[in-house]
This record gives C-alpha cells, structure tokens and sequence, in this order.
C-alpha cells in the first residue's frame, strides 16, 4: 500500500495546477524525508509496481556487475544483462492507438513521420540495479538542507545526487535533472552523425573529458569548491572544425557564478574566453542541436517557467545496451529518418513530466519543452521541443544504461530528431570505437580545464 504522503505528493495530470501554485522551494519535513527508502526508494520513486504488472517492484538487487555477466573494467564495452530477451510487443504506426495513453507526443509524431519505418520493440522492464550506499546517504542529506536560491536559478545544501528526491516544483524537479548522480570523471572518443533525409551523413567526432568532482562519493561535502562541472572537448571531425577546443567550468550558482568557457582556434593558435557558453547556440555537426540539448538540458533554468504536469506511465529507452553493441555497425544503425528500431529497446517506466515555458520577453529556439524524467534515476530520458508557433518541432531522447563501474546510469547514444526537415542526430556513438568510456578512471584533475591547458593541447 502507498502511504498516504505519497498519495498526496505524487500529482495526477489533472492535478498539475496545485504544483503550477506550489512555492519555488520547501523544505521536507521529518516524515517525508522518513519515507526515502522505506515506502519510497532510497532515490525516492515508488517502490511499488503498477496494477497490470507491467512495471515490476523496485528490487535493486544488483550493484555494479550483476551475477553471470564478465565485465573487464572501464574503458570496455558494456556487457549486456538481458540480451538473451526478445520483445514482448513491436508498436507501429498501424496498432499505435492500443498503446497511445503510453506514448509521448514525440514518439506519436515519429509514427505519424515515417508511418512505414518508425517502430518501437518493448521489452520487459526492469528496476533491478541500484546506486551506492552513499549516494543514498547523500540523497537523504540533500533532502533534509537542499533548498533552491536566486529565484530558482541555483541550489545550496546538495551534492553527490539528486538535490529534491520528494520534488514540490517545477524547478526543483529542474535541479533533480541538473543534479543527478552521474560519473565523477568521463572520458570518451564520440562519434556523431546528422542523417539527412536522402541518406547523406555529416559525421563529427569529439574527445570529451569531464570531470565533476560533485558526484565524487568519496569525498567530503564540506571540501567541495562549489564547481558542478568541468568539460574539455576538442572537435576531430569535421575536418573543418578539427583542433577546436571549449573548455570550461560550471557551478550550481548560475547567478553569482555564471558558467565559463574559453575557445582554442586552431587557426589563429589563440584562446579567447566566450562571453557566453550555453542556451540555445548551435553545436554540433552543422549545428544541429544547442548547446543546452546536451543530455536534453544543462545549463542555467533562468530562461523558462517550469512546472510538473505530472506522473505518467511511458514507454523510454532504457537498459540500452544493445545500442552500443561493437558488432553493429554505423552502416546497420543509421538507417533514413531515424535509428534503425534493431538496436533500440523500449521499457515501460513511470517518468515525471516537466513543462518549461519559455518567459516572456526571453529568446530561445525552444519556446516549450516537454521533458519525460526517469522516477529511478532523475535522468530526463526524452523531450519534446516545440517552436514560437506552439509546433512539435524536435524530438530528443538518450538511451541510457546501468554502467557497471560507475555503480550508476550513464548517458548512451542519444538522438535529436527533427520533424520538420525530416533529418536527425545521433551523438555519443561508441560502436566503432576501439574504447568504451573511461569512466571514474582517476585520470582527470582540475588543471586540465583551465585556459592554459587548452593552449597547451592546441599547440
């Protein structure tokens, strides 16, 4: 049985307007924060199934390498738990209306988009791993002294996960996304291909590092300098754009600290700080996606109102595994229109659905998104992004996994649609890659996301 807190907490969508009324923060009481891990779960989502038992009970029976699977350790790929499941049911454009009460508007408007090719293989679902026992512990930390500052555009009192595991608002729904408990350390070779509707490909490839001492679950919250994030990417392809470099920090104080960037040109041999880094300026092959499309949203939340429309079951990408697959090939998995549905594998999960309008008087590419929230992990797993006409515009969703050495989620191959001219993005591609992500490897500090570090690379 729920308890009778989470009966209240949890919104119906008909319910929406009481969060749309809810203060920008408070703080949970006693009782709430009792809930986090005994009728909740430690990351606090329902423990429970649902009614059909479609959506299993909450197990976390396994942490990092689960029983039978033979991982050999960062930087290789990711073997696959479930790989011997086939799909309970395919949805297609022809039995969509069965299954539509479970769909987003962007998956709906994919079917209506490629009618003969777009299809969805659900499998199972699964809620079988789970986090260490101290991003736990700092999830319930969080919960009693994490409160929201600057009208929403930072957060104090968080670290090493999720800042609101009982979120009462919008924004702090936004902070959960923000503040998810991610890798301390990345580092990875990305492939990247835009897919235009004749079948031609512009392909791009970066090195990324990043480096987040906050989701470091070894060190001390009280030592840490306030830093959300430090990135180092340098573009290889296109050839065009090789030897550029951004780097840069973030910190969860985006009034008083504003994000920092700075730009190594390889033609000029120069570094130059961004006056701005973020938002919606273009990235990527041919600039396809923003900046702020980067795990669906990073970034300053200055720019939108957000609100909770509310909790819904849908189907998302999830336990992507096969995806990464090194014996399938870029030729196999970018096929016209959008991914070929081989590689995908679709769960049903409850996720919470975030609105952010944009403010008035405020520019943006985005005039609404839609974001579609893992309840188990606080990850936004899908968007839908729509233009200043009120029209469904871009459809974006990651295929994350359960990495093994992070004892965590980690953002897969993620695909940005765009339905208006028919082409669409694939980034954080590994198939081909002779390494997996490096993940908590211990090889980063802080000296390599300074300016003088990207003049050194450059050189």
């Amino acid at each position: 049985m729920k308890s009778m807190l989470y009966q209240v907490m949890l919104p119906t969508m008909a319910a929406a307007a009481l969060f749309a009324a809810a203060p920008v923060s408070a703080k949970l009481n006693a009782d709430e924060i009792k809930a986090l891990g005994t009728t909740l779960t430690p990351m606090g989502a329902e423990r429970e199934g649902n009614k059909d038992g479609s959506i299993p009970p909450y197990s976390g029976k396994w942490l990092g390498v689960p029983p039978g699977v033979s991982f050999s350790g960062t930087g290789k790929h990711q073997p696959d738990p479930y790989a011997n499941e086939k799909p309970l049911y395919t949805i297609t454009a022809q039995n969509m209306a069965q299954y539509a009460d479970r769909l987003s508007e962007g998956q709906k408007a994919l079917f209506k988009k490629f009618p003969d090719s777009f299809r969805m293989p659900v499998y199972p679902s699964h809620r079988d791993f789970r986090y260490p026992d101290k991003v736990h512990a700092n999830v319930k930390e969080n919960a009693a002294q994490a409160e929201v500052i600057e009208g929403g555009n930072g957060i104090q009192g968080a670290f090493g996960g999720p800042a609101f595991p009982i979120p009462k608002s919008g924004i702090e729904l936004i902070w959960n996304m923000l503040s998810s408990a991610k890798a301390t350390s990345e580092i990875a070779i990305y492939d990247q291909a835009v897919v235009y509707p004749d079948g031609n490909i512009a392909w791009g490839r970066v090195d990324y590092k990043i480096l987040a001492t906050v989701n470091d679950v070894n060190a001390s919250r009280k030592a840490w300098d306030g830093k959300s994030d430090h990135f180092n990417v340098l573009t290889l392809l296109p050839e065009r754009e090789k030897g550029t470099i951004i780097i840069g920090h973030g910190y969860w104080d985006f009034v008083n600290h504003p994000r920092q960037a700075w730009q190594y040109n390889p033609g000029t041999r120069r570094v130059r700080q961004l006056p701005s880094f973020g938002f919606d300026m273009p990235q990527g092959p041919g600039g396809f996606r923003t900046v702020d499309d980067d795990r669906l949203f990073n970034g300053s939340p200055e720019r939108y109102d957000w609100k909770i429309i509310g909790k819904k079951e849908i189907y998302i990408p999830y336990n992507a595994y096969k995806i990464n697959d090194p014996k399938i090939k870029y030729a196999d998995m970018l096929s016209k229109g959008h991914i070929n549905p081989e590689v995908m594998r679709y769960e049903l999960h409850r996720v919470w659905v975030l609105e952010a309008k944009l403010k008035p008087g405020v520019r943006h590419q985005y005039a609404k998104r839609v974001f579609y929230t893992d309840e188990d992990t606080w990850n936004a797993i899908m968007v839908d992004n729509y233009d200043a006409r009120g029209e469904l515009w871009r459809v974006g969703m990651i295929n994350f996994y359960y990495a093994y050495e992070l004892q965590g989620y980690q953002a897969g191959v993620a695909l940005f649609h765009d339905l208006l001219s028919g082409a669409y993005m694939a980034d954080r591609m590994i198939n081909e890659q002779k390494n997996a992500p490096r993940i908590n490897s211990g090889e980063l500090d802080t000296s390599q996301f300074t300016p003088d570090a990207a003049r050194q690379k450059g050189l």
